[in-house]
């Protein structure tokens, strides 16, 4: 199969991360200079999840992300839609989809999470939102399954605000990402897509609309290593 394209369609996007499920925590420890761990504690702090709250981790690939979610008492659901990364996760969990580290791995597709109305107490997604071919549709999809008053934590990558590093950033992402992918061991093709799908990705204000307009109120954002990535917040009216 030819690499994903910036239409998005959903096959393509999926078996490009089956492709790279193996490689996929370790290249992105490497390209992101460590940072990446640093995003998932943020994510985690925003996220805020205590003793029994349930939170979905969407976008969860390997189920990295979801374990943080877990350390104050909470119930965290992993789920995916590729399932190679699934397949990785629940090998790295123990073995087991349903219990090993008991994360559950649920396949499911954004647009049509299969999962009851109101059943979260906050909804997540990192670094995976730019991924979906259909932006509004999973924000009004993680709306529906969160319980009223609960929320939206986002974390995906955004535009830089500092002029002078930004000409650096987009010289690394274009050129460099793809090359370093490479080197260990993962498919260059797809870091070129995801090179391609961060430039394109649109700036902290604009995403902060789309959210609004799904029907998430309180909207805000912060920026991370000057704004390479940012986290997006909401609540559900209650």
């Amino acid at each position: 199969m030819t690499r994903a394209q910036l239409d998005k369609q959903p096959d393509q996007v999926a078996a490009m991360f089956d492709r790279t499920a193996r490689r996929y925590d370790l290249v992105n420890d490497v390209i992101s200079l460590g940072q990446v761990r640093f995003w998932r504690k943020a994510v985690a702090a925003a996220v805020d999840a205590g003793p029994g709250e349930i939170v979905l981790d969407l976008g969860a690939g390997t189920g990295t992300s979801t374990d943080a979610f877990t350390t104050l008492g909470a119930r965290a659901i992993a789920s995916d839609f590729s399932l190679g990364m699934l397949r990785t996760g629940v090998r790295r969990h123990g073995g087991n989809a349903l219990s090993g580290s008991g994360i559950p791995f649920i396949a499911g597709d954004a647009l049509r999470l299969p999962f009851a109305d109101d059943a979260f107490d906050a909804v997540t997604i990192s670094v995976a939102l730019r991924n979906v071919h259909d932006t509004s549709q999973a924000l009004r999809e993680m709306l529906r399954v969160t319980r009223p008053g609960g929320r939206l934590v986002i974390l995906e990558f955004s535009h830089v605000k500092v002029n002078a590093f930004d000409l650096v950033y987009r010289e690394y992402l274009m050129k460099l990402l793809p090359r370093v992918a490479t080197v260990f061991g993962s498919n260059d093709d797809s870091y070129a897509y995801l090179a391609e799908s961060i430039r394109d990705w649109p700036d902290q204000p604009t995403l902060a609309r789309t959210i609004q307009e799904a029907g998430w109120q309180r909207v805000a954002w912060r920026n991370l290593t000057m704004g390479i990535v940012a986290i997006h917040r909401g609540f559900k009216p209650a």
